[in-house]
């Protein structure tokens, strides 16, 4: 989820203090205007230290599971797909997934009908505006909660329950009017089609930690998620500035879907290296809410998301998380020894939600800060 980090050495006042201030209020991002711009607002320019490499990043050798095999039945083919995942995870905490069963007809439509949203004048994107600690609606860069380090470009985010069949086609309709019906029911059996491709895939990471098949996909069965749709406008100066910044997702799994442009890097072995869209897969990467409930067995993947001089990117990711009333509590067998303690408390996913989008710009250090807070907030409720 598209939330940038701060240095690791702020304190969790001076981030909560970024947010704030009335200067956030004077900043518009209009894609339309903005993409033909040689001078970026000095507020879209990173450090140096944070900014792309000026030249091309490596390109990772992206590990690529067939879930088709893994779902046919034979055992070898089965073990094959746990233990590439596995190995996978270990090292990368993503990877791509290949024979996912999922129309191309809809994910190229899906892909499509953003420009349908997106072409609109600004003004008119805005009836969906994004409310200032909401996690869904319409964010045009994040000058409404952040003064630095904006990323460069637009979103579009709305819920999915996976047991309501017209939650998403009623989002459009209500938000944006009957114009936009054709894009709610579009959106709303792709985000079925995600919600029921993560049970898949779960079965596959169940099987991959030593937990069985089903434990996952039964604690997810009545997710509570999230859809996003990413454009990353054009920008003269794309060495200046960031698409998505440096951060892992809070969720719980990301399954991603990006179009032949590209930009997507993940950090591996002490270094930045870009992720080549690979035509009819998912780029699947775990986030931290799966981190917390597997004890820290897989763990979060910290990428971002580079621009280009000439060409818009899209991208369209659905993030799973578990029922709001799911308490996130690892399994037994996940914290079996002293050596393997408790990584953080238990929470449920609107805990971590609300802080992410009230107090923290998610990076790395997410569930240390989270266990911080939850502490501190239990200790003030017995004093």
């Amino acid at each position: 989820m598209a939330i940038e980090c701060l240095t690791s050495s702020e304190s969790l006042k001076t981030r909560h203090h970024h947010q704030g201030g009335d200067a956030r209020n004077h900043l518009v991002f209009d894609a339309s205007v903005l993409k033909n711009e040689t001078q970026i607002p000095s507020q879209f320019i990173w450090p140096d230290e944070e900014k792309p490499r000026p030249d091309r990043p490596p390109e990772i050798s992206a590990p690529i599971i067939d879930l088709g095999r893994f779902l046919s039945g034979d055992t070898a083919a089965k073990n094959e797909a746990v233990k590439l995942v596995k190995e996978a995870c270990d090292e990368y905490g993503f990877f791509l997934l290949s024979n996912h069963g999922v129309d191309a007809f809809l994910v190229n439509e899906a892909q499509n009908c953003m420009d349908l949203f997106f072409n609109q004048p600004l003004a008119e994107k805005m009836k969906a505006h994004r409310k200032r600690g909401e996690s869904c609606g319409y964010a045009s860069s994040f000058t409404g909660r952040f003064t630095s380090k904006l990323p460069w470009k637009e979103t579009l985010s709305f819920s999915h329950t996976a047991e309501d069949t017209r939650d998403v086609t009623n989002y459009f309709k209500v938000t944006l009017g009957d114009d936009f019906k054709q894009l709610g029911e579009v959106y709303q059996e792709y985000s079925e089609a995600m919600s029921q491709l993560s049970l898949k895939i779960l079965q596959l990471l169940g099987l991959s930690l030593g937990i069985g098949r089903s434990y996952l996909p039964e604690f997810y069965r009545e997710n509570e998620s999230v859809m996003r749709l990413n454009l990353y406008p054009p920008c003269k100066k794309p060495d200046l500035t960031l698409g998505t910044g440096p951060h892992c997702d809070p969720t719980s799994l990301t399954i991603l879907h990006q179009d032949q442009v590209g930009g997507l890097e993940v950090f591996v072995d002490g270094e930045w290296q870009s992720v080549a869209p690979v035509p009819n897969t998912f780029i699947i990467n775990v986030g931290d809410t799966l981190t917390a409930l597997t004890n820290g067995k897989l763990k979060s993947c910290l990428h971002r998301a580079v621009v280009n001089s000439t060409s818009p990117r899209k991208s369209q990711a659905f993030f799973l998380c578990p029922k709001k009333d799911k308490v996130v509590s690892p399994p037994p067998q996940l914290v079996s020894t002293p050596s393997e303690p408790r990584l953080c408390p238990d929470f449920v996913w609107p805990e971590l939600l609300e802080f992410t989008q009230k107090h923290y710009r998610a990076d790395t250090h997410t569930l240390k800060y989270f266990t911080e807070w939850m502490e501190q907030k239990s200790y003030s409720s017995t004093v």
